[in-house]
């Protein structure tokens, strides 16, 4: 079985980005969004009104998202897979996500849903009170859309809740 990574959210955390579950590179790195193609990091930037933040090292990408409320996680905490694509995960155990997040995140308000795989699992938090928004995934592997359309239906999870 995979191992997921950490939730990276905390206390002061209000708008939270659930993936699926990191890819192969992610996974050997440790990094969230670690695949170089992935598009989830000029996603979050230019949502943050931040074009530096793509080109940051990997912590201080993590200290800015934490800074404007920002968390990360994945709704699958282990599976099993080959390579990276979600279409491969089987055995897919999810993580607690509504009992964790209302006893560590009491701030929270708006959850995106990085991709389908994350929007099937987790969708059902909006009836924990969360605002919920399906996004389009920034893997490589999503590429019916270009990075402007994916950026047009990222940026209402932001819109007036960012510090």
């Amino acid at each position: 079985m995979l191992q997921g990574l950490p939730p990276l959210l905390d206390a002061s955390t209000r708008i939270l980005l659930l993936g699926s579950f990191p890819g192969v590179a992610s996974l050997v790195q440790a990094q969230y969004y670690a695949h170089p193609r992935n598009q989830f990091w000029r996603l979050l930037g230019a949502c943050l009104d931040d074009a530096q933040l793509a080109t940051l090292p990997y912590a201080e990408r993590l200290r800015a998202a934490a800074a404007h409320g920002v968390g990360l996680w994945d709704v699958v905490a282990e599976c099993r897979r080959e390579g990276s694509l979600d279409a491969a995960i089987m055995d897919a155990q999810v993580n607690p996500l509504a009992a964790y997040l209302r006893d560590t995140s009491p701030r929270l308000a708006r959850i995106g849903f990085n991709g389908a795989l994350s929007w099937k699992h987790g969708q059902h938090l909006a009836e924990h009170g969360y605002q919920v928004f399906k996004l389009p995934s920034s893997s490589p592997a999503a590429a019916s859309l270009n990075f402007e359309q994916k950026l047009a239906l990222w940026r209402p999870l932001f819109a007036d809740a960012l510090t």
